[in-house]
């Protein structure tokens, strides 16, 4: 059977708990690898170069953008933020799924390259309760809390342009049926060439 990995894009607007659900299933799932994103910002207090991010120079990031070494990349806020090609195709020629938790432009650009790609978006329940975890997370003030909804609302409205939408109002049931999509893509008969001729 054909044994390459998938690559699985995740995205959601801010506050919709992608970063949980991404957490517990790259817990209950040890197939899946997360890609690392490349920077040109500097490390922030306990980062790790190669965890948190592939901190790069300006320079390095501009070679490797000009090799097509990377699969996607934004420049915003002076800093330029990618996700390395080589590490991902690597792991998905040795049988890895590899995830890319990315927002809605770079999961553009990689549907774009890579249409063999699964991509996910992770839909909070309604925006009120997405505004209510904004507010509860006490890290912005009032205008900021605005400006993210207004920015939700934009990405929520692309979510058509992905393969499946996932609700996240329990953690444990989001979690549940993104290994469910995982599982039934391994099975669609384009990815059983080997066996089925």
């Amino acid at each position: 059977m054909n044994k390459k990995g998938l690559l699985l894009i995740l995205s959601g607007p801010s506050g919709c708990g992608k970063g949980t659900v991404l957490k517990e299933l790259l817990a209950a799932e040890p197939n899946i690898f997360y890609s690392v994103s490349a920077t040109t910002r500097a490390p922030r207090p306990g980062e790790e170069d190669g965890v948190n991010y592939f901190f790069l120079s300006k320079e390095e990031f501009d070679r490797e953008v000009s090799q097509d070494g990377m699969l996607e990349y934004a420049c915003y806020c002076g800093n330029c933020y990618g996700t390395p090609k080589k590490p991902v195709f690597d792991r998905l020629e040795r049988g890895e799924h590899v995830i890319l938790e990315i927002e809605v432009q770079g999961a553009k650009q990689v549907m774009e390259s890579c249409t063999e790609a699964v991509s996910i978006f992770i839909m909070p329940p309604s925006l009120a309760e997405l505004e209510r975890r904004l507010v509860d997370r006490q890290t912005e003030d009032e205008e900021a809390v605005k400006r993210r909804l207004a920015a939700a609302v934009d990405e929520m409205n692309l979510a058509k342009d992905y393969d499946y939408v996932v609700v996240n109002d329990k953690v444990s049931e989001a979690v549940k049926d993104i290994a469910a999509i995982i599982r039934a893509e391994q099975n669609r008969s384009c990815r059983m060439s080997e066996l089925i001729g």
